[in-house]
């Protein structure tokens, strides 16, 4: 059998040979434009799934310091503790330790006319009662150790020191 084609249909059928061909071309191009940019896109994959893999071991790496760095900071607080508790206590010493510093050895005994008029802590405690009751300003003289006091009764106002307490060994 002979096929008899026409010329119009041989023309058209060339025109969409041609067409379908033009078609091919231009979807080759595009599928290799897409396996192009496929490629790119597995190689910005390849390289996002690297760097989590890397930022997770950076991640891993940071829970063991913090957790290292919570232990230590527990240690810290509780030296700290110690510390202050120790702070306290060596406050509670130096100011029992100031308290016996301050536990007069002596008192002073005022007199007048060789009779008891009171007890101070100090000579100028002593001195101000005196001048509060009458006694001149001036002209206090101390004792001088060794030497014999005069009588009591030649005396108008007299200071005079006395051991306090019960020396200890």
């Amino acid at each position: 059998m002979i096929t008899v084609i026409r010329t119009r249909i041989l023309n058209t059928l060339r025109t969409d040979l041609a067409t379908a061909e033009a078609d091919a071309e231009a979807a080759r191009v595009e599928a290799n434009a897409c396996l192009e940019q496929s490629g790119d896109m597995l190689d910005h994959l390849t390289h996002a799934d690297d760097m989590a893999d890397v930022l997770r071991a950076e991640l891993d790496q940071s829970r063991l310091d913090a957790a290292r760095l919570e232990g230590e900071l527990e240690a810290l607080r509780a030296q700290v503790l110690l510390d202050t508790e120790d702070r306290q206590a060596l406050r509670t010493l130096l100011r029992a330790t100031r308290k016996q510093n301050q536990r007069a050895d002596r008192v002073y005994v005022l007199f007048h006319r060789g009779r008891l008029h009171s007890v101070h802590p100090t000579v100028e405690a002593a001195e101000i009662a005196a001048e509060a009751e009458g006694a001149p300003r001036s002209g206090w003289t101390t004792h001088t150790p060794g030497v014999a006091l005069p009588p009591a009764c030649e005396v108008t106002w007299r200071v005079q020191p006395l051991p306090f307490g019960t020396p200890t060994p």
